[in-house]
């Protein structure tokens, strides 16, 4: 294999090919990159046996085709290479390969192609969408996704599309998040998917760099995925029922509370800082006021008070600090409404419309 690429074009795609590499060290090889070349088609590939970034080299000459398996440390040394082409020579059956630009070569020990395992087929014909309206979706919903492994359906993104558009849910039993937005061209039958978070928030960084490129998702039997600027990729699906979301959310609530979005948050800053994981934030509402306040024996406590439209019988009610501050920081517009039952039922929070709901898990306070 020979060829030449532009230095900056390089260093970029194999970084980000970089990020499917496996870093758990149980099969060696899948630490790295490989770098494929056939007739129309220059590609670098990575996996970790659940997700899968196949990147295209655009600019790259060839001059022979093959295949070799770069080592991941091959995405520094570019970038850290004079500007300019950098070219990549390997013989067949050979066990190092040669990068060479701007004054630099260098001699790396490389896997053989043939040791990288086979890569997943790509997914079909999927539903295309503009990359803004996947990565407001997606970076809204799967912070809430749970990292707890023994429960494997909680650490998945459902993912809905159909005539209603797409739809994106998660939840860790804490708290569960859910977004909604319209699709221009909506499959004509729903269709659905629990996908690994890890990959959706992949796919969402992929997306928010995409500009005014489209992202398209398509759902397999056993797998998705999810293509944007030429880069695919490909993750296997979660078997399991995700729990209805639906059903978890209350249709009424005795009070909503308007806030502004700005000043609630920045009190909810404040005030967190001092939150320990045990300490709740008390949120203490009576006549026109909420009260914000969290109290800790290692570090001490601390209250803050802002004048709200509130008219019901006081209440107080804890919620976790982060999980609190993280659902305020995901609504969008300059109001968040906070609809509340009781002490011990779970909160709503929404923004300017109901096409992002974020349902909170009371914590029950002292005293």
């Amino acid at each position: 294999m020979r060829l030449t690429c532009p230095r900056d074009e390089l260093a970029a795609r194999l970084a980000l090919a970089s990020r499917a590499a496996s870093g758990k060290g149980t099969i060696p090889v899948l630490a790295n990159v490989l770098l494929r070349t056939e007739e129309g088609l220059v590609e670098l590939s990575a996996t970790d046996m659940e997700v899968s970034l196949r990147v295209p080299l655009e600019d790259a000459g060839v001059e022979e085709h093959g295949s070799v398996v770069l080592p991941r440390l091959a995405a520094d040394l570019v970038r850290s290479m004079a500007p300019g082409p950098v070219s990549i020579v390997h013989a067949e059956n050979e066990g190092q390969v040669q990068i060479s630009g701007g004054g630099s070569s260098f001699s790396l020990n490389c896997h053989q192609a043939g040791e990288y395992p086979e890569l997943p087929k790509d997914g079909g014909v999927g539903v295309p969408m503009p990359a803004r309206t996947f990565t407001e979706c997606a970076d809204r919903v799967v912070r809430a996704a749970s990292r707890d492994e023994t429960r494997p359906v909680l650490t998945g993104v459902l993912v809905r599309m159909g005539p209603g558009g797409l739809t994106m849910a998660a939840t860790d039993s804490y708290r569960l998040a859910v977004r909604t937005m319209p699709l221009e061209n909506p499959p004509t039958e729903e269709r659905e998917a629990i996908i690994p978070a890890r990959a959706v928030a992949e796919a969402a960084r992929l997306a928010s760099q995409a500009g005014d490129a489209e992202v398209e998702i398509a759902l397999g039997e056993s797998q998705s995925t999810i293509r944007c600027g030429g880069v695919r990729l490909t993750t296997r699906l979660i078997d399991g029922q995700f729990p209805d979301y639906r059903q978890l959310i209350p249709a009424e609530f005795e009070q909503e509370v308007r806030l502004d979005k700005a000043e609630f948050l920045g009190v909810l800053t404040r005030i967190g800082v001092l939150a320990q994981r045990t300490a709740p934030l008390r949120l203490s509402f009576e006549q026109g006021q909420l009260t914000v306040a969290t109290a800790s024996d290692q570090v001490g406590e601390g209250r803050e008070s802002l004048p709200v439209a509130y008219a019901g019988e006081p209440m107080e009610i804890g919620f976790n600090a982060d999980f609190l501050r993280e659902g305020v920081d995901g609504m969008s517009g300059d109001e968040v409404r906070l609809g509340l039952i009781s002490p011990l039922r779970p909160g709503l929070l929404r923004g300017v419309s109901d096409d992002h709901r974020y349902l909170l898990m009371p914590i029950r306070l002292p005293g």
